[in-house]
């Protein structure tokens, strides 16, 4: 059987971040090669071995939703429904003559509620051992609904599910939209991801596996990608929201094209729990999957917005795998690592990133990576790793990767509108 498939634009975006709630504050921000790190201010942290990390900046969930209905939500959700929110608006995709039938959310996040299950558990170990649970507390807590709200606010009823694959949860949602559209089962997805995990549990245990930078005298430093003396990854949270299109349908009812999402690849490491494959094959299938995907050829690639998230291991195993992937012309291509400023956002990752790169080929500008002190010699210097300052450049398509504990790789490639 002959399929045709049918091609898949961007057509809104929306954000809430470290550097900035919404979409022009946080690319302003990413331009201008700003950190969202600081000392942590949620939680005491006196005990802790990190004390910092890339918490939202004036968040108040009261500026969006009744004070009761915030109670409802999770911050995973409360972030969630209003970077949906701002895309959507963006795509002025809530109107008459789009048939809701065939509008669908595809949801991704590493872990979902855990400050709900955290606040309900401390609240029952404080007690005498009797079950007193609030009524919200499942509904609250569990991943898929952050996708559920989103889709209630709008009466939304095409495909709605939730992707888990850790920090590549949020691509993986992104390529789940490209292929239902893609085959004609939903006109039009709003996909990305959201995370809170800012959290005792959240910096406790990732400080268990030493996976966290402990650069408590320099937070704002402390997420150094490729740098010497990086010593690990900067917890942060935040969400993304991309509305993804039929082509035909877009241009149908006059929405402005922003982007195309060209392919997807996936790959899995089977290497480790936690650690990257060494040779970064896990990396280099994905990426290569992506490019055959979109039909594309590494030379078609200008800029790569890596995982690049600080690690010791991490850092070396991708740019082995990019420099595997795009030979010769890899000293053409800028690289850069966006969570030298947002942090990790861990399952959202994929989709505040899969903006960055969205914005790069709208703009023709490659954000930064920032806090680049000592060179590594285990990375060839000619590498363009764009340190320092944005760097202006014709950027007609983007790679965007993410990886995830569990061997979970997923890469995204988006391209001018055509």
């Amino acid at each position: 059987m002959n399929l045709t498939l049918k091609r898949v634009v961007v057509t809104g975006l929306g954000a809430v971040t470290p550097l900035g709630n919404g979409i022009p504050a946080y690319w302003d921000s990413l331009v201008n090669g700003v950190s969202g790190a600081d000392f942590i201010k949620q939680f005491d942290v006196t005990k802790f071995k990190t004390k910092f990390a890339c918490e939202l900046k004036n968040f108040n969930p009261e500026d969006f939703f009744e004070r009761k209905e915030a109670r409802k939500l999770d911050r995973f959700s409360q972030i969630a429904i209003v970077a949906a929110d701002e895309a959507v608006r963006h795509a002025n995709l809530a109107t008459e003559g789009v048939d809701r039938d065939r509008v669908g959310i595809i949801w991704g996040s590493g872990i979902g509620g855990m400050i709900t299950f955290i606040e309900e558990m401390k609240g029952f170990c404080a007690g005498d051992g009797t079950p007193r649970f609030n009524p919200f507390f499942i509904p609250k807590l569990i991943l898929d609904i952050a996708g559920g709200h989103i889709s209630m606010k709008y009466g939304f009823r095409g495909p709605n599910f939730s992707c888990v694959s850790a920090c590549a949860s949020s691509t993986n949602a992104i390529i789940d939209g490209l292929n239902y559209i893609r085959l004609g089962k939903a006109d039009a997805i709003i996909c990305g991801g959201s995370e809170a995990v800012v959290t005792e549990a959240g910096i406790g245990g990732f400080n268990a596996m030493k996976a966290l930078s402990e650069r408590n005298d320099d937070p704002k430093t402390a997420s150094r990608p490729f740098d010497l003396n990086r010593d690990g990854f900067v917890l942060g949270e935040g969400s993304g929201a991309i509305v993804l299109e039929e082509y035909e349908h877009a241009k149908r009812r006059g929405a402005t094209i922003i982007a195309e999402l060209a392919g997807g690849g996936l790959s899995a490491d089977a290497y480790h729990l936690t650690a990257p494959h060494p040779e970064g094959l896990g990396a280099y299938n994905v990426m290569k999957n992506a490019l055959a995907d979109a039909g594309m050829q590494p030379q078609d690639i200008d800029y790569i917005n890596v995982h690049g998230t600080s690690t010791p291991l991490g850092d070396v195993s991708e740019v082995t795998a990019i420099q595997r992937v795009f030979g010769e012309h890899v000293y053409n291509v800028n690289i850069s690592s966006t969570k030298s400023m947002t942090g990790h956002l861990l399952g959202a990752a994929g989709a505040i990133e899969a903006i960055a790169s969205i914005l790069s080929t709208v703009h023709d500008i490659v954000p930064p990576t920032i806090n680049h002190f000592t060179d590594d010699p285990s990375f060839d210097p000619r590498l363009n790793f764009t340190f320092h300052k944005a760097q202006k450049r014709m950027v007609n398509a983007a790679l965007s990767n993410t990886f995830g504990f569990g061997g979970h790789n997923a890469s995204v490639i988006f391209k001018k509108p055509s």
